[in-house]
């Protein structure tokens, strides 16, 4: 009776929510039955209960390679990568915007800080070949040189990231701008009036209160570090197999090894399983090394 009354009482604001949670319920939480696969042997015709049982065995190709550690290795320092010096870059770029706010290049910045996250694929699908083509390509062109790209295991660090730092960056930055947009300008204009230079009101006002963002920024980007941008690093060298010391993440090596190699649908759901049980970890652990250093900073 009391839970009855508590529906009608609160019966407008049950049905604004009731969308959102049907949402997550139908589309997060039913789906997790899937993640039996991982540990069977999957047959469509006998669906996931009537499946047998395969234990670990669907897990074992992620440590079979003799290249794992290899694989690990490129995914976690592209994935740094990603987590630090792009992040930089990109607090970097929201804070010249705010700089230009009030100027006329201040919407063209905004502008143009969004196109490398448009742009990016439009590059990669049609002037990727263009730009390393080993005798006509624009790079060696500029370079002088006839570097064989696609052969040349060393320069696809550099190449890979900086595709990386295209893609991202535009978006990226306009989240710390809106943050940065936020904060009350009562501060700056009294700092203003005690004298503090440009370089000041950044140490001291704006970094400080993005901390909270970045924060949480980092920890969803540690989330994610045994992911990769599965498009980038397959289609951009190719997936070419001179190049595999470098370009080869766990996303790729899945995707060869599955798709390629004939695995099956319980060792793609073992992969997929895999990171993100690790990402969850990292995430967990992260937010309490948070929560012990700066608790009104962490996540929960």
């Amino acid at each position: 009776m009391k839970f009855l009354k508590t529906v009608k009482k609160n019966g407008p604001l049950l049905a604004m929510v009731f969308p959102g949670v049907a949402f997550f319920i139908l589309f997060n939480y039913i789906p997790m039955f899937g993640l039996l696969i991982a540990f069977k042997n999957f047959n469509f015709a006998r669906g996931i209960i009537g499946s047998k049982w395969a234990g670990l065995n669907n897990f074992k190709f992620l440590v079979m390679s003799g290249d794992a550690f290899l694989i690990l290795r490129n995914t976690i320092l592209y994935a740094l990568f990603s987590l630090i010096v792009v992040k930089i870059i990109e607090i970097f770029l929201a804070i010249m915007y705010d700089s230009l706010s009030g100027s006329k290049l201040n919407r063209f910045n905004q502008t143009v800080s969004i196109l490398p996250h448009f742009l990016s694929w439009v590059v990669v699908a049609y002037f990727g070949q263009a730009l390393l083509d080993s005798e006509r390509g624009l790079f060696n062109q500029i370079l002088g040189t006839n570097i064989q790209w696609y052969s040349e295991p060393k320069y696809w660090p550099f190449i890979l990231t900086s595709f990386q730092v295209w893609k991202v960056i535009g978006y990226g930055s306009i989240i710390y701008y809106s943050n940065i947009r936020g904060i009350d300008s009562e501060l700056y204009e009294a700092a203003r009036i005690d004298g503090a230079t440009w370089w000041q009101q950044v140490k001291y006002i704006t970094i400080p209160l993005l901390q909270s963002i970045i924060i949480i920024m980092v920890i969803m980007g540690i989330g994610g570090i045994l992911y990769s941008d599965f498009g980038l690093f397959y289609n951009v060298p190719r997936n070419s197999g001179a190049l595999y010391s470098t370009t080869q993440t766990l996303d790729t090596y899945i995707y060869n090894g599955i798709t390629l190699a004939g695995g099956s649908l319980g060792m793609s759901s073992a992969a997929g399983f895999f990171q993100s049980t690790v990402g969850f970890l990292l995430v967990i652990i992260s937010n309490a090394i948070i929560k012990k250093v700066s608790p009104e900073n962490a996540m929960f």
